[in-house]
């Protein structure tokens, strides 16, 4: 009797210790699908940028400094590594599109160009679909670094190296107001 229970004590034990091993790669597995939904979104706005510049550059002779911050940024967002790398690219990126899409309204033949409106409208559906995929990516992360936190998961966690994922934090420069000149 007492081997039985002994018997049910360990086929316990190992089924509490592969279900906590189980979730944690689970979750590890989701934030690495989040990071890549971001990069999916982050290449298509990488790929409309090219075209938007190509079509406002004969309109905007005396704006060339904004358009070349544009590729700039846009250049070294596309050569970004990790979260913490790609964020603060994407947040000069986002910034150098806030500054051009400013430049854009003081132009009425661009600002009335069909092609560029709807470059534009691209763009921004292409923002909020990063928006949406990094608030995906970092609920992913939360659920993930807690159950890396929590007892028991924690020591199964330590046992075999999962470590904690970073957040994709938005770049100071983003979460500052915009600012609106109307002189």
């Amino acid at each position: 009797m007492a081997g039985l229970v002994l018997l049910a004590l360990v086929v316990a034990a190992v089924l509490l210790f592969a279900g906590a091993y189980n979730g944690l790669v689970t979750l590890r597995n989701q934030v690495k699908n989040a990071w890549q939904q971001i990069g999916v979104q982050l290449k298509r706005r990488h790929d409309l940028i090219p075209n938007l510049v190509e079509m406002v550059k004969d309109y905007m002779g005396y704006e060339q400094e904004t358009l070349e911050k544009v590729i700039r940024a846009r250049n070294a967002a596309v050569g970004a590594t990790g979260v913490a790398g790609a964020a603060a690219a994407e947040g000069a990126l986002s910034g150098a599109l806030r500054s051009l899409f400013a430049v854009v309204e003081q132009y009425p033949q661009l600002k009335a160009n069909e092609n560029v409106g709807r470059l534009q409208e691209e763009l921004t559906s292409t923002e909020n679909r990063i928006a949406f995929a990094r608030q995906f990516y970092n609920d992913s992360v939360m659920r993930y670094n807690t159950r890396i936190q929590v007892v028991p998961t924690n020591l199964i966690a330590n046992l075999f190296g999962f470590r904690e994922e970073p957040f994709f934090e938005v770049p100071a420069a983003e979460q500052e107001p915009v600012k609106v000149d109307l002189r």
